[in-house]
């Protein structure tokens, strides 16, 4: 059994200057651990503008944040040496939002994996090459005969966005980083994703950090959520509970902000975002 790893996001602050020289705090002081021998699926929950992107992109080490630091295995990131930071690179794997863009539409897909394997030295000759990854096709039900050898361009936003899936059943890694991965999907292929998702944390112990506006999502895949208001996390906690008995005021206004399921139920309140705290105030309309 491979040893526990955590990633721990301390303290960690991110200002942006805007080009009027204003300074805008987009991650303020957050604070938590993921840890690999406790799988589970954190939900990091909030607006847009929240500062959701931003911790992801900071764990990813795409961004260096302004005060604070993410920790692997108790060490910083920039701290860490060559050959701990490959570890860290295959261990902490992303998922991102646009499966429209994060293929290169001149090459065929088949390089997200090729590259892979050849990086992360997966297999020692092409057969067990093209066997590593017919089997992660298959696992995230995919027919390799229908995918492979195509463009981006001929493949749907849902087959693209498992192709990277099956790249995460291949890696292995111990944590994976979703950015809204299904914000651009349709309602089918979302479920599909979402039970892949759970299907890697229960079967494969992967520990998914799902950055995510959308409240329904939350309660499918269940575990734990964070919620952010303005950069900080304001409320943390069993997803169960967030949904049932929220304690903070804007945990419950998200709630509130899901459309009924009736269409002939209008919404009688409407959502005030001042520069204190968020109210629910009755609607004119």
């Amino acid at each position: 059994m491979s040893e526990p790893k955590r990633i721990a996001v301390e303290r960690v602050t991110q200002d942006f200057t805007g080009r009027s020289g204003v300074r805008l705090r987009a991650v303020d002081d957050v604070s938590f651990t993921l840890d690999s021998d406790q799988a589970s699926i954190v939900s990091l929950v909030g607006a847009s503008g929240s500062g959701k992107s931003t911790i992801a992109r900071i764990m990813l080490d795409l961004q260096k944040p302004t005060s604070g630091r993410v920790t692997y295995g108790g060490t910083p990131l920039d701290k860490l040496n060559r050959q701990e930071y490959a570890r860290y690179r295959r261990d902490v794997q992303p998922v991102f939002q646009d499966p429209y863009s994060i293929f290169n539409p001149f090459y065929r897909v088949d390089r997200v994996f090729t590259k892979a394997i050849k990086r992360f030295g997966l297999a020692s000759n092409r057969t067990d090459a093209t066997t590593l990854v017919e089997t992660a096709l298959r696992a995230v039900k995919l027919d390799p005969d229908t995918v492979l050898g195509r463009y981006p361009h001929q493949l749907s936003g849902g087959q693209r966005q498992r192709l990277m899936l099956a790249r995460l059943h291949m890696l292995q890694p111990s944590f994976v980083v979703a950015d809204e991965p299904v914000s651009m999907l349709d309602a089918q292929v979302r479920k599909s994703f979402l039970d892949i998702m759970v299907d890697f944390q229960c079967d494969h112990g992967m520990t998914t950090l799902f950055v995510t506006h959308d409240l329904s999502t939350v309660a499918y895949v269940g575990g734990q959520m964070m919620t952010l208001y303005r950069g900080k996390v304001v409320e943390s906690g069993p997803v169960e509970d967030g949904m049932a008995d929220p304690s903070h005021q804007y945990n419950k206004l998200l709630l509130a902000s899901a459309p009924p399921p009736d269409p002939d139920q209008r919404w009688t309140d409407r959502i005030v975002l001042g520069d204190g705290e968020p109210q629910l105030s009755e609607s004119t309309r």
